[in-house]
């Protein structure tokens, strides 16, 4: 089915053309007509679907003939949970907003840069793209204003709920008119999620597009039986020896990825580490010098790991179990995207073999495992 086939005007499609999208997703298909019609929805779909684009396109097609706002009273707003995620939405903005016929502009803001010039830039704002923290002191300086708004996201919901922002939903949603659009989009449905779904949304369609039993199957797994002092010889060996270039490794905690990309660093690869303690300028660096290319190894948290999608990601390393097996299969999920075939490579320590069955008993998925000790590491 065409884009215009689900209700997008001549001006959405010529900026869809010139993006890598042929024809809708799933939860496009499914969500588009909807929001376009001004109805909450709930959409449930997993990573790397295209929800973004989902509620961006319609959104922005709504907005024509309403974007004479007063200055600061933006329109539309979406709340995320990471800096790296607000950058990445807005860029979805922008990239379909190049040939609109009428004055359009949206925006991210977010915590780890000097509020000012977030704030001077706020004029004219039609949608704005936010972190809970940093909208909210945005909103006590009076940058901006809602007695205007429409229609309100919130992106990664699951994650949004469970990750400590409930306060500050709760005073942000105190700040916006009752009546609005209201849009919830999650890769899973948690009983947080259900709980916000109850009280925010009215009468919603539930757009849900089940992740296939073969999702993971472009996805070539391999796990390596390992030693914990052996993972950082196993990771640069594999490296090396397979002169892979673009890899995204995880850890599950801030000191252990500044580790690993420093020890990576001085056996000569280049590596750096994103995770919530960095700056954002750090951040901001290191995960555009890796989408280009131009860095080799990039170490995060789960945390970042929401805010990086790479269409083409050839690798993915699992250097330490993530405690949730829906978190391995967004983890691996990086890759393997787009009808494009990806690595990922798991370290499996003596200690995390009960666990790492469970993963692989919910994945519905057996993993062949590799000793290192076969490797002479």
């Amino acid at each position: 089915m065409p884009f215009k086939a689900i209700g997008l005007a001549p001006f959405l499609i010529e900026s869809i053309t010139k993006t890598a999208y042929d024809k809708p997703t799933e939860i496009q298909e499914k969500a588009i007509p909807v929001i376009l019609k001004g109805k909450d929805v709930l959409g449930i779909a997993p990573t790397g679907s295209g929800k973004t684009a989902a509620y961006a396109l319609p959104i922005i097609q709504n907005l024509e003939g309403k974007t004479k706002a007063k200055n600061r009273h933006i329109n539309v707003l979406v709340l995320v949970p990471t800096r790296e995620l607000a950058g990445q939405v807005q860029e979805v903005f922008r990239s379909f907003s190049r040939e609109l016929p009428f004055p359009f502009k949206s925006m991210a803001v977010f915590g780890g840069v000097s509020i000012n010039p977030q704030m001077m830039k706020m004029q004219h704002t039609n949608v704005l793209v936010a972190t809970p923290g940093r909208l909210l002191e945005l909103a006590e300086s009076n940058a901006m204003h809602f007695s205007d708004l429409t229609t309100l996201v919130l992106d990664e919901a699951d994650k949004m709920l469970n990750l400590g922002f409930k306060n500050e939903m709760d005073r942000i949603f105190a700040l916006l008119p009752k009546k609005r659009q209201n849009l919830l989009f999650s890769a899973t449905l948690s009983p947080d999620v259900q709980a916000i779904e109850s009280v925010l949304l009215n009468e919603p369609t539930i757009v849900r597009v089940e992740a296939k039993e073969d999702s993971v199957e472009l996805i070539n797994q391999t796990a390596y039986s390992v030693t914990a002092e052996k993972k950082g010889p196993l990771l640069r060996h594999l490296i090396k020896t397979n002169n892979w270039k673009q890899i995204l490794v995880f850890t599950s905690s801030v000191y252990q990825a500044d580790l690993v990309a420093d020890k990576l660093r001085k056996n000569g690869i280049d590596a750096q580490a994103i995770h919530s303690k960095k700056s954002q300028g750090a951040r901001t660096d290191a995960l555009t010098r890796f989408i280009a290319g131009n860095l080799r190894v990039l170490v995060s948290t789960d945390l970042l790991g929401r805010g990086i999608d790479i269409a083409f990601l050839p690798h993915v390393i699992n250097y330490e179990l993530p405690r949730s097996p829906k978190d391995f299969v967004h983890r691996i999920g990086r890759t393997g995207r787009a009808e494009n075939p990806g690595d990922a490579i798991t370290f499996v320590t003596e200690e995390d073999q009960h666990h790492f069955k469970v993963i692989q008993k919910k994945m519905k998925r057996w993993v062949e495992m590799v000793d290192a000790e076969e490797l002479g590491i």
